[in-house]
């Protein structure tokens, strides 16, 4: 994706939506290897960057800075990632 955005947005808006991601992965990670009463805390930041995220794919949709299937594709995903996470979070609070 990032050899067809300007080189303009590929050091704004793209370099932040690709920071948020590997701090999600990171903390999706320390969630994972943590123990069940230390999850919590890791769970609820990686679904703070994930809704980030996803206002951040609106707005590069909205600029033209990404198309319409990218963004249909990519918001999916995070959808679907977002819901895995609040689930984690449920099960983790019950």
């Amino acid at each position: 994706m990032s050899q067809k955005i300007s080189k303009k947005d590929r050091f704004g808006i793209y370099l932040k939506m690709e920071s948020l991601c590997l701090e999600t992965i990171d903390l999706s990670l320390d969630a994972a290897l943590e123990s069940k009463f230390k999850k919590l805390p890791f769970l609820n930041a990686a679904r703070i960057k994930i809704e980030i995220l996803k206002r951040l794919f609106r707005i590069a949709h909205e600029m033209e800075i990404i198309n319409r299937k990218i963004y249909i594709n990519l918001e999916s995903d995070l959808q679907e990632i977002s819901r895995m996470a609040n689930g984690w979070i449920k099960y983790l609070n019950n």
